[in-house]
């Protein structure tokens, strides 16, 4: 009994030493005013994506209600022309560019990641074929290779654009990966890897790739934060489904029907908004990231917490 005891309490204390672990990854968010405004910001906006449902008080596709309706108590932001609620659709417009944006940028990293440090790492012929498969996709024009591909798919949702925007996009995160590679390639801890005898692959596994965090976080935070641009980028030019809901959706129909000509504000100004938000919550998050990742800030950071103490004593 006193041994079952034991260890429920040891499990109990593990637990919480995890939990504890876990929630000290976000302090470094809460240590400038820019980087905790950047994480409320981001908090708000991931809650509102995971509880659209829940949150948004219409279906965002019924038009059922008094068109072209100004904000009031019944519809936060208004209605459209076809007596849409756009409150309802700026909810389900905010969970479908989180999931693109996230989607396309954690995806174009990681093709970067591995066009990058294989390169680089191995250098030789390896190098020379993966880079110039990067320096093709990094001479072509982006918005100019999107809509051409756009424009032999018809009727694409948000998710396939996401898709292709991460399969085009990751060409200047890999050019940055190799390069970073290429530095550590020649350190004494990847030698002494080496005659430890870990194999090519682990040591870019174990050893590279995590002495990269911080700018592997940085790159995923700026390839979202580009995804969510092309994404309402190529939805407000038509190059996607205009009955699917999202921000760039929103304001193609608002730009259809002229809502900035017949002063409907309500109609453009949520999703532009949104995008702008999000967006800036992501760059002042980056701040947060260099701290977690960038081992030369935190041991900076520790100077700087003994020298305040010492000037105190």
């Amino acid at each position: 009994m006193n041994a079952e005891i034991t260890t429920s309490t040891q499990n109990s204390e593990k637990s919480q030493g995890y939990l504890m672990r876990f929630f000290k990854i976000f302090i470094p968010f809460f240590s400038s005013g820019k980087s905790t405004t950047g994480f409320i910001l981001f908090l708000i906006f991931l809650i509102i994506a995971i509880l659209a449902p829940l949150i948004a008080p219409y279906s965002p596709s019924a038009a059922v209600y008094d068109p072209n309706l100004p904000p009031t108590a019944g519809h936060w932001f208004g209605t459209t022309n076809t007596g849409q609620d756009l409150f309802s659709q700026f909810i389900y417009g905010a969970r479908n560019s989180m999931i693109v944006g996230f989607g396309a940028g954690i995806l174009s990293t990681i093709i970067g990641l591995i066009f990058g440090v294989i390169g680089g790492y191995r250098g030789g012929l390896t190098d020379s074929i993966l880079g110039f498969i990067t320096n093709i996709f990094l001479v072509m024009p982006g918005l100019a290779l999107l809509i051409v591909i756009e424009a032999y798919l018809k009727a694409s949702t948000p998710f396939i654009n996401g898709l292709i925007i991460a399969l085009t996009g990751w060409a200047w995160g890999a050019r940055v990966f190799r390069s970073q590679t290429m530095t550590l390639a020649g350190r004494d801890f990847i030698a002494a890897a080496k005659m430890s005898g870990k194999s090519p692959l682990r040591i870019m596994v174990t050893e590279i790739c995590p002495n990269m965090m911080n700018i592997i976080a940085g790159n995923i935070m700026f390839a979202t934060l580009g995804a969510i641009l092309a994404e309402s980028g190529l939805a407000f030019l038509g190059f996607e489904d205009i009955n699917s809901t999202s921000w760039g959706t929103m304001l193609y129909w608002a730009s259809q029907n002229a809502a900035l000509l017949r002063g409907a504000w309500w109609w453009f100004v949520p999703p532009g908004l949104g995008i702008g938000l999000v967006g800036l919550s992501l760059v002042l998050m980056n701040f947060a990231m260099d701290q977690i990742t960038n081992p030369r800030l935190k041991a900076q950071k520790r100077r700087n917490n003994r020298g305040r103490k010492a000037a105190r004593s």
